[in-house]
């Protein structure tokens, strides 16, 4: 009888374990199966168009924030500025590589001077797109170079900022900050979003150097062009447009209304 009991208990045990096993593989296949790609937006020049000019703004301040701390003419200040620019992507990232420069007092003197509230405002049509996008088949991300006080801002005035699930920023007030188009910005902004696989990872931007990163690791990148920018010599990403409405034409599957109901 004790024999029998002791086969009767290992059958049962067994039997919970295996039950166990198979429930918790399950739920594992199942996460990755049913896990939706997130669809990351650029903030500035990408929510509101480069007509906006708040870039040109943006640009005034950089360059007197380079005459003033690093006692540079008008003209040397913009050209150090735009080479920052072009080979980091950010010229704050030049700043605080080569001048020890505080990021977040550059900050306060730059994005968050800028009299933004006088220039962006609320944008219904901007809120119905991404209002129409079905969040059961994607969720959205904000994905920005700029300090999380100047990105919070741009959607808080467009009053899109509760359409998002969150926002991945560079941080100026770490000790060594990252931005885009580097690979560990694009890496930390998945783990922040809690993506996994680079195929889940759609993209749109203005900066052809943020876009063209994304497509070599793997993102679907949208290169996002201002009506008076030119054609780039090479394509940046998978897909080029000019407003924000054409994603509806890219990808359908992400939208409740199809584009040929709006017509």
């Amino acid at each position: 009888m004790p024999y029998l009991y002791a086969v009767l208990g290992y059958f049962i045990f067994g039997s919970i374990f295996f039950s166990a096993f198979v429930s918790s593989s399950v739920d594992f296949v199942m996460g990755e199966m049913t896990q939706k790609p997130v669809f990351f937006f650029d903030i500035d020049n990408c929510l509101y168009p480069k007509s906006m000019k708040v870039a040109n703004l943006m640009s005034d301040l950089i360059d007197q924030y380079f005459q003033t701390h690093l006692s540079l003419s008008q003209r040397d200040a913009n050209e150090l500025h735009l080479k920052y620019y072009r080979e980091y992507g950010l010229a704050i990232e030049g700043l605080v590589r080569h001048h020890k420069v505080d990021a977040l007092e550059y900050n306060s003197k730059v994005d968050d001077a800028l009299p933004l509230e006088k220039v962006i405002k609320p944008n219904p049509s901007l809120r119905k797109l991404l209002e129409d996008i079905d969040r059961s088949q994607v969720r959205l991300w904000l994905f920005t170079n700029a300090y999380i006080t100047h990105g919070k801002r741009v959607v808080r005035l467009l009053e899109v900022d509760d359409l998002f699930e969150g926002i991945t920023y560079c941080d100026y007030g770490a000790e060594k900050f990252v931005c885009k188009p580097h690979t560990d910005m694009f890496m930390k902004v998945m783990q922040e979003a809690g993506v996994q696989s680079p195929k889940d990872c759609y993209f749109v931007d203005d900066s052809y150097i943020n876009a063209k990163a994304a497509q070599a690791l793997g993102w679907t990148a949208v290169h996002l062009l201002d009506y008076s920018d030119p054609d780039p010599d090479h394509p940046a990403g998978q897909y080029q447009i000019r407003d924000l409405e054409e994603l509806r034409d890219i990808f359908p599957q992400f939208f409740k209304t199809s584009p040929s109901e709006l017509k």
